[in-house]
């Protein structure tokens, strides 16, 4: 019932991993390319509105250049996306304009999404495009990211643009069948999940860490890809994508269906949730920690232990267990010193310490997102 559920999805984001595109490392496999975009194209005839996520320009750029490695130098990766990008974008166009298709080439680094009028501006101009029927492609800007404003991988990117459009659908192509009990390279007689809740605890430890060559994550990516996905309610499928006609065949049971298992949460708070750089962590007492996860409250000085990292007010900061687990993530009303000055400290202090009060709360619950 479900998969037939899926049929009625009207938003789409489809990503497609290296290893496919590229034929493992071979060179952008076009006959390969051809087949998915013919499969996109009839979802998109059928009223189907659809953001692809693309991988490839990095292990494009390798082969043109002739590298057999992936280079761990950041100038390097650089140089090969730039490179790989132009025949990545050139052949995706040919193929789309032979089922009269436009497209739209969107490059996006995480300071897009992390600063509040950009993430708006981004979420304008796509939902923009796709009303005018054209089909936008999209990948991280490696020509310019650095380590700190990198998305890390193109999972978590087609992630973050699931919130971004409130897509109803993410479908995860990747060169596995799907989520398996264990790795299917390690124990041929793994068995594939079929469906599950993309919040069950027990499927981090069905997942591999590990990628291949060509890529920046394995299931592991994927399974926090779906987890982010389903905060703004969008189920997500990861699939093999040498599957003939593999979208057709998501709704017959082909893949793993990852659902969301709570209701969306608001947008403001989506954008608050695709922060993936913390400028500081701040430790909570038991109080404050059943404060924030069981009654939705505000962050107080009071239940503040342990302040780690400088940041300035107004910045994102992780709030986390004594034992170090993240429970939720929020702008700060303060900046590090002051916030070491009134850790475990009553909001009625805080004037008679630092001489002045912004706000009576470390993070207001409007700025605060439970991970």
């Amino acid at each position: 019932m479900i998969r037939k559920q899926l049929k009625t999805s009207k938003r789409w984001v489809i990503k497609i991993g290296s290893a496919l595109l590229t034929n493992d490392g071979r060179g952008l496999d076009k006959a390969a390319i051809q087949t998915w975009v013919e499969q996109i194209a009839d979802l998109h005839q059928t009223g189907a509105e659809i953001i692809l996520v693309s991988s490839g320009a990095v292990a494009e750029g390798m082969t043109r250049l002739n590298w057999t490695k992936r280079p761990d130098a950041l100038h390097y990766l650089q140089a090969a996306a730039a490179v790989g990008q132009m025949g990545m974008v050139q052949n995706y166009e040919s193929c789309f304009k032979k089922y009269s298709i436009n497209t739209a080439q969107v490059l996006l680094t995480h300071d897009d999404l992390s600063n509040r009028q950009r993430y708006l501006n981004a979420r304008s101009t796509l939902r923009a495009l796709l009303d005018f029927k054209i089909l936008p492609i999209i990948n991280e800007n490696d020509t310019v990211t650095t380590e700190e404003i990198r998305f890390g991988d193109n999972d978590t990117l087609a992630a973050l643009v699931a919130n971004l459009i409130e897509a109803d659908i993410l479908v995860l192509l990747t060169d596995q069948k799907g989520l398996y009990e264990s790795d299917p390279r390690v124990n041929p007689n793994a068995k594939l999940i079929q469906q599950a809740d993309a919040n069950d605890p027990k499927l981090k430890k069905m997942a591999s860490a590990k990628g291949g060559n060509l890529g920046s994550g394995g299931m592991f990516t994927k399974l926090r890809a779906a987890k982010l996905a389903a905060r703004s309610g969008a189920a997500t499928v990861i699939a093999s994508g040498r599957v003939p006609n593999v979208l057709a065949k998501i709704f017959e049971g082909e893949g793993t269906v990852l659902l969301p298992n709570q209701a969306p949460i608001a947008a403001r708070k989506q954008w608050l949730a695709s922060h993936l750089k913390m400028k500081g962590r701040l430790y909570l007492d038991q109080g404050a920690v059943k404060a924030l996860s069981d009654s939705g409250k505000s962050l107080l000085a009071v239940g503040i232990t342990k302040v780690e990292g400088k940041f300035s007010r107004g910045d994102m900061v992780a709030c986390l267990t004594a034992n170090g687990e993240e429970i939720a993530r929020g702008l700060v009303n303060y900046n590090h010193k002051e916030t070491n000055k009134i850790l475990g400290c009553s909001s009625h202090e805080i004037e008679n310490i630092l001489n002045y009060i912004d706000e009576p709360e470390v993070i207001h619950r409007d700025n605060l997102v439970l991970i």
